[in-house]
C-alpha cells in the first residue's frame, strides 16, 4: 500500500494552511506527524481521507487519485480516528465499535464481525467494558474505544489524529506500541499525529515534522529528531541523548 501527497495545498478564505506538501510512504510502517499547534497536521489528515478537498495537488493511493475512488472503496481502504468524537448515543461499547465494521458488512453484523470486535477490545485492554454504555465512558476509555472502532475496520491505511490524547503515560506507551505491532501484523500503513516527541521517536518508523504548513523535515527518528530541528520548529532549547539507538529529547528551561 502506497500513499502519496503531491504538492498538496489547502486554504481557507484569507488563510493558507498547507503549502506544497509532498511525500511518499509505503506500508507496512508507522508514520508520525509532528509539529506545533496550528501548522496544518489535522488539515493534512483531512485532505488524505477526503474530509477536505485540497486546493491544489493530489493525494494518491497506489497511484490512484483518491478523488476518483468511490466512497465505499475509500471506507474499506482508509480508516480514520478523529482527535475527539461527539458520539453521545446510548449504545454499548460493542455496538459502538461494531460501527467500524460497516464498510465490510450489510445491515446485520456477522459472527465474524463480533469476533473481530472482541479480539480488538481485548488487545486494547477494554474487553471488560464491552457491555458498558459508550456515552458513560471516561475520556481515556472513550479514546480507546474510538481506536478500537478504527482498528476493526481493518483498513490498509489507518489515519489517527492524536490517538493517545486523554491517556496517561502508561497507556500512551501501551497504545502506541500496540499500534506499531498491529501495523506490522496487518501490513498496514498507519499515519498518526503525535505531540510527544519521545513516543514518536521510540515507536515510529518514519517521521514528518511540519512547520508553517509544509514539511520541514522527514525521515527516520535519527534524521528528524535533532536539536537543530526542534529548536527551529518548536522554539525551545533541548538536548538529545541516545536511548537504545533512538534519539530522546530532554527539554531545557526557556525558549530561544
Amino acid at each position: 500500500m502506497k500513499l502519496e501527497s503531491n504538492g498538496v495545498a489547502f486554504s481557507y478564505p484569507g488563510r493558507d494552511v498547507l503549502k506544497d506538501v509532498t511525500f511518499t510512504f509505503e506500508g507496512p510502517q508507522l508514520v508520525a506527524i509532528l509539529g506545533p499547534n496550528g501548522v496544518g497536521k489535522s488539515t493534512l489528515i483531512h485532505c488524505i481521507d477526503r474530509i477536505l478537498r485540497p486546493t491544489k495537488g493530489t493525494v494518491m493511493i497506489d497511484d490512484r487519485d483518491t478523488m476518483d475512488m468511490k466512497m465505499k472503496e475509500m471506507a474499506k481502504t482508509v480508516g480514520y480516528v478523529p482527535y475527539a468524537s461527539s458520539d453521545t448515543f446510548p449504545m454499548s461499547v460493542v455496538d459502538a465499535v461494531l460501527l467500524g465494521r460497516h464498510p465490510h458488512s450489510n445491515w446485520r453484523s456477522t459472527r465474524k464481525d463480533v469476533a473481530i470486535v472482541y479480539d480488538i477490545l481485548k488487545r486494547m485492554g477494554i474487553d471488560d467494558l464491552a457491555k458498558c454504555q459508550f456515552n458513560e465512558l471516561s475520556a481515556g476509555q472513550h479514546q480507546k474505544a474510538m481506536l478500537a472502532r478504527g482498528l476493526v475496520q481493518e483498513p490498509e491505511i489507518l489515519l489517527l489524529d492524536e490517538p493517545t490524547a486523554n491517556l496517561d503515560v502508561k497507556h500512551q506507551l501501551g497504545v502506541t506500541k500496540l499500534l506499531r505491532d498491529l501495523t506490522r501484523e496487518r501490513k498496514m500503513l498507519t499515519v498518526m499525529i503525535c505531540h510527544d516527541l519521545n513516543i514518536a521517536s521510540k515507536y515510529a518508523d518514519s517521521i514528518i515534522m511540519m512547520k508553517d504548513g509544509t514539511i520541514f523535515a522527514a525521515g527516520s527518528a535519527e534524521d528528524v529528531i535533532t536539536r537543530e530541528n526542534i529548536e527551529t520548529v518548536y522554539d525551545v532549547k533541548c538536548r538529545i541523548i541516545d536511548d537504545g539507538g533512538r534519539p530522546h529529547v530532554i527539554l531545557q528551561d526557556g525558549t530561544l
